[in-house]
């Protein structure tokens, strides 16, 4: 196996309808069939360093990840979706380059990778019986189980699984029916500010309500909003008004009080 990873210097990948990377050719064919080869790209790289990041308290090992893959950086892009990759000796953890990801499955059963899809499985399977309160503790082989069944689904329809596809059905993996902390939506800025505040007795609370320099910011827009020129106007017009229909009043009263009043009569 070492001299196999030893003389796989170079490979060329494109890029499929599916927008996953794909192996088209490799430096070593005899041991390596590029047949549905798929490898994961720095992008999908990224992602799955942090899916594994909450695992690290529930037994993840990163050495066991990183001896999983083996590492290309690109070499030239050849066109048409195509590129050729050079072999690197980096970790997908620390590097700053930007790093393809090849799965070492040349031993399907007892190879690194599938030493990895083991252990990712386990950690999960960890993590949620610790998270969460089941009926009875969740096992390896129901995921496993459950996973394989969408596999069989898959090579039915004739798609071939790509590996990122693979391992993050094991990472985001959670049983119908209930969900993670990291699934569930954050606290709002408000209920975070709110849970810092000190709780005030009734009476505290009514007199900061009566206290006037203690007013909301929309009491002074409203404020703002009266002494703005149109509501001034508006102001302006509604005060003539008034002052006409006072006025208005008032010369009735005036014409009343010219007219002559009629005696009442009186009994005879």
């Amino acid at each position: 196996m070492a001299k196999s990873i030893t003389t796989l210097d170079w490979c060329i990948v494109r890029l499929g309808e599916d927008h996953n990377w794909w192996v088209d050719e490799v430096s070593d064919p005899i041991r390596w069939d590029v047949d549905g080869l798929s490898i994961i790209d720095p992008r999908q790289v990224s992602h799955l360093v942090d899916l594994v990041e909450p695992l690290r308290d529930h037994g993840f090992d990163q050495d066991l990840f990183e001896a999983a893959f083996i590492c290309f950086r690109i070499e030239k892009d050849l066109g048409q979706g195509r590129v050729r990759l050079k072999r690197v000796k980096e970790s997908l953890f620390e590097s700053e380059e930007k790093l393809f990801a090849l799965p070492d499955h040349l031993d399907e059963e007892n190879g690194p990778y599938a030493d990895l899809l083991d252990h990712i499985t386990r950690c999960r399977v960890k993590m949620l019986n610790d998270l969460f309160d089941f009926a009875s503790k969740l096992t390896v082989d129901e995921v496993e189980d459950q996973l394989r069944e969408d596999q069989n689904t898959n090579f039915i329809q004739g798609k071939a699984i790509h590996a990122f596809a693979e391992l993050t059905d094991i990472l985001d993996f959670v049983p119908e029916g209930w969900d993670t902390d990291e699934e569930r939506p954050e606290k709002s800025v408000e209920e975070e500010d709110d849970a810092d505040l000190p709780e005030l007795d009734k009476e505290e609370e009514e007199r900061l309500k009566n206290d006037s320099s203690l007013k909301w910011d929309e009491d002074d827009e409203k404020d703002e909003e009266d002494e703005t020129p149109g509501a001034k106007e508006d102001k302006d017009d509604e005060d003539d008004e008034d002052s006409d229909d006072k006025g208005k009043a008032k010369d009735d009263a005036g014409e009343d009080d010219d007219r002559p009043r009629s005696r009442s009569r009186g009994k005879r």
